[in-house]
């Protein structure tokens, strides 16, 4: 079975996760783009990579490239997303993986007509222990699923230039940091919530900064969601059912979750995978997706979490220039 040949297009902090991951596993990434062409050589001589293209718009048409990995900035996505697709290109696209909904559907349209894959690069749905748990939840040892409870709270500078604040670089709290907490309750829950009610606190610039989301769907499982950029919270998930509850800190990239059964009040500690493979997972599964088992991406679950920010920021009046 012929090899999976990949490109990345950026060289920041995910792209670097990516190659390391690769690295680990005997693979290497086959070329690589930037806007600035410098840093992307750079990014090549670190990781030996053979090929960097003078323009990155190249990797597009590149015949010996499968798949992109797409780790600019939201607002860049749907753009190149559909270029890859038109040249048959499978994608892989940094969260979140569009700025709305009608991009998203955009996107897997295309993607339907070529006959590719796209996935969003969402830790949550690739990480070995949130397998594990909706493997002990499909067993019916805890019971139905109730009530999830999330925090996520990043302590980002009052620097309104920076990504997490800048409108034009599509920041604010819901598309960086609530697509986690977002994912892990579809993960978790039956069906897409359908009720939405929400708090909103807009930074100087306009986007948010501080949320507060409340959530149900049709089978009466609820959630809560507190996000905040500019004051620090544990990432913690608590999934409350019937006979127990399961804690998750750190749940973007968690490898550990402790269960407590109200009945007798025994803790029971599950622990697989590792933190530091999470692009690993992600990247297999995406692998595993191109040779035809496209269900292990998530992409139904994807399409839902684009739906519920999509609301809410409608909800908020939030619009990003693009969208305008």
């Amino acid at each position: 079975m012929r090899e999976i040949r990949w490109a990345v297009l950026g060289t920041g902090v995910i792209a670097n996760e990516m190659a390391a991951a690769l690295k680990k596993n005997g693979r290497n990434i086959s070329a690589v783009g930037n806007r600035t062409q410098e840093k992307a050589v750079a990014f090549a001589e670190k990781y030996g990579i053979e090929k960097v293209y003078d323009d990155f718009h190249e990797m597009f048409i590149d015949p010996d490239i499968d798949v992109i990995y797409i780790t600019t900035p939201h607002n860049t996505h749907i753009e190149f997303m559909k270029q890859a697709i038109w040249n048959g290109k499978h994608v892989l696209v940094e969260k979140s993986i569009t700025l709305n909904s009608s991009e998203l559907e955009e996107a897997i349209a295309h993607a339907k007509e070529h006959g590719v894959v796209i996935g969003e690069a969402m830790t949550i749905y690739h990480m070995p222990i949130y397998k594990k748990l909706k493997e002990i939840l499909e067993s019916g040892k805890l019971g139905k699923v109730n009530l999830i409870t999330m925090n996520f709270g990043s302590f980002k500078e009052y620097d309104m230039n920076n990504r997490f604040f800048n409108k034009n670089l599509a920041g604010g709290a819901m598309l960086d940091i609530g697509v986690y907490a977002l994912s892990f309750i579809r993960w978790f829950m039956d069906s897409k919530p359908d009720q939405l009610l929400s708090q909103v606190k807009p930074a100087p610039t306009g986007v948010d900064e501080q949320a507060g989301l409340l959530l149900m769907n049709q089978e009466g499982q609820m959630a809560s969601v507190m996000l905040s950029l500019h004051s620090k919270q544990p990432k913690r998930g608590m999934v409350s059912c019937e006979k127990g509850y399961i804690e998750i800190m750190e749940y973007p990239r968690a490898w550990e979750a402790r269960i407590t059964y109200t009945d007798s009040g025994e803790t029971e500690v599950i622990q697989t995978g590792e933190h530091a493979d999470a692009l690993a997972y992600e990247l297999a599964d995406m692998e595993k997706a191109i040779r035809g088992d496209a269900e292990c991406m998530h992409l139904d679950y994807t399409k839902d979490v684009m739906d519920m920010m999509t609301e809410f920021r409608k909800e908020w009046g939030f619009q990003y220039p693009e969208e305008m």
